[in-house]
């Protein structure tokens, strides 16, 4: 039977849900950023209320957890964590790249290795390198940040097959090193590419408990920002909801 899964991802400046019920996919795309914090739990809720799914009927909720903006990658959790625990649901954290990776295969079978290459502001590059083959993914090189120069040497060293993010176009007037390489410089983190990830990680017996399910930071930070703190609170007020 297929699991009943929610999944989004607010990492970027592009909000993204999608809800996979009875073999069909439902989404929502919006405008992520600064209005993520306010915008996604009523999104959520507005997703699940038109496909007819209460929280109480999924099996698990799947979330973005980075690399990513710090801003976004707290939204995402703690609401993946506040409706998780009103629900009594486990949680599925899914890597952020990798599902640039998966939005950028676009549902070819074909054995390829594909570098996803994300802005990470502050002339830094998220990057990490993965390979599809056999229907499953592998990690060839893990989620990293790095400056630009030092990725470019990377694939000097070893041409790339395929390139996935928006650091291809970020860094303007920059010229990479991608040789023949397929470019993929609109792939994002889309909810739709990450149901595909959770239901993997999911059959795998990947799901945690909505207590351990936490963000992958690749760049210290402690304060927390205005937005932040409200990303708190709205998730409290989910819980309130969900109970």
């Amino acid at each position: 039977m297929t699991a009943t899964l929610l999944a989004f991802d607010t990492a970027t400046e592009h909000l993204s849900i999608a809800l996979l019920s009875g073999g069909g996919v439902h989404v929502h795309e919006g405008a992520g950023g600064a209005q993520a914090s306010a915008t996604l739990i009523p999104s959520i809720l507005a997703l699940l209320a038109r496909t007819g799914i209460a929280l109480k009927d999924l099996d698990a909720i799947a979330f973005g957890r980075g690399p990513g903006a710090f801003t976004g990658l707290r939204t995402a959790c703690s609401v993946a964590q506040g409706l998780a625990f009103g629900a009594g649901k486990p949680v599925l954290p899914i890597d952020t790249l990798l599902a640039v990776a998966e939005d950028a295969r676009a549902g070819e079978d074909r054995p390829q290795r594909v570098w996803v290459a994300m802005d990470a502001r502050m002339n830094e590059v998220y990057a990490a390198q993965y390979a599809w083959a056999a229907g499953r993914w592998t990690v060839l090189d893990a989620p990293m940040l790095i400056g630009p120069d030092a990725l470019d040497a990377r694939w000097q060293a070893l041409a790339p097959e395929h390139v996935a993010g928006n650091a291809l176009t970020a860094f303007a007037g920059r010229t990479w090193t991608t040789g023949t390489a397929r470019l993929s410089p609109d792939a994002l983190p889309r909810a739709g590419a990450m149901l595909p990830l959770a239901q993997a990680l999911w059959a795998d017996g990947g799901a945690v408990d909505a207590a351990a399910a936490l963000p992958l930071y690749l760049r210290d930070k402690v304060a927390q920002t205005t937005e932040e703190r409200a990303a708190v609170r709205a998730a409290k007020d989910a819980l309130e909801a969900a109970r």
